[in-house]
């Protein structure tokens, strides 16, 4: 298996396991936890600070070579401010739209990789890029309508750092992953500390036992897994893959939560829209006559 091929599948099983997120977010475990209080998001933070923290602990052992340097900084801030932002668009549009938005990324991470990194471009990536916009854009399309400006804006915001996060991570590749994966979820875990001191709503024995398995196999894990498959394969590709990680969220929340009365079934066009986005990563991978493609 050359680095490639070897690159694309840790990415690969780090979208399937970011996938789950719905799992832990949907979860009747945490209705006794409030959406909201006085217009603020109160449930999403508090999830994302634990899931942080565990994240954190989990990956702590993995640290081989922790080296602080200034490049670190940006890859730090963005990743801060993309959660910010993905937590925000939760609470001024809808979930789809939250997700989906952030996944505009690919369009951002080519254009920035392509440009301002001078990332090579395979002959294919127009196939993958084309149909991934034109996913994300029919879902969008649907979804947007009267949707409020700035949870567009916010959901917009979070696409674009999770590009920087992810040309950050690749063009840090010389770093120890695992240290980088480890700084961001503990900065994560410290900004959204004094929330959950405010707040003061503390997990039960079985919350923490989900929120410890949130942790360490939707976020930890899968992050250190795309950190390290990122390094070997360009970042638009990178992001191309791991749009299987939005198209997997309802299905997982289909087959665990389908009976909850909450439920709330995808639309057509979210799976129109996924099916352009498989066509597109079909139209990279599947059926290459030469060999020496890759």
């Amino acid at each position: 298996m050359n680095d490639k091929t070897a690159g694309r599948l840790l990415i690969l099983v780090a979208a399937v396991m970011w996938s789950t997120s719905g799992l832990f977010a949907k979860a009747p475990l945490f209705a006794d936890w409030p959406l909201q209080a006085a217009g603020l998001p109160v449930r999403g933070p508090l999830l994302a600070f634990w899931r942080a923290a565990f994240a954190s602990l989990v990956l702590l052992p993995f640290v081989r070579r922790p080296r602080w340097t200034w490049k670190l900084a940006p890859m730090v801030l963005l990743y801060a401010v993309m959660n910010y932002a993905f937590l925000a668009a939760l609470t001024l549009t809808t979930e789809a739209n939250a997700i989906w938005l952030q996944h505009t990324a690919p369009a951002w991470i080519f254009l920035i990789g392509v440009f301002a990194f001078h990332e090579p471009v395979h002959p294919r990536d127009g196939w993958l890029l084309g149909c991934c916009l034109a996913g994300v854009g029919l879902i969008l399309c649907f979804e947007l309508g009267g949707q409020a400006p700035l949870g567009i804006v916010l959901g917009l915001l979070g696409g674009v750092t999770y590009a920087g996060v992810v040309l950050s991570l690749r063009h840090l590749r010389d770093e120890d992953g695992a240290w980088l994966v480890f700084l961001n979820n503990l900065t994560t875990a410290v900004v959204f500390l004094p929330f959950v001191l405010h707040h003061e709503i503390w997990p039960t024995g079985k919350q923490t036992l989900a929120l410890s398995v949130f942790g360490v196999f939707q976020m930890g894990l899968p992050y250190l897994l795309f950190s390290r498959g990122v390094r070997r394969v360009t970042g638009h590709e990178a992001a191309g893959i791991v749009l299987l990680e939005p198209i997997l969220v309802p299905v997982w929340v289909y087959v665990a939560w389908r009976h909850v009365p909450s439920y709330q079934a995808p639309q057509w066009w979210t799976l129109a829209g996924g099916g352009l986005i498989l066509l597109g990563l079909g139209l990279r991978y599947i059926g290459r006559k030469n060999p020496g493609v890759r």
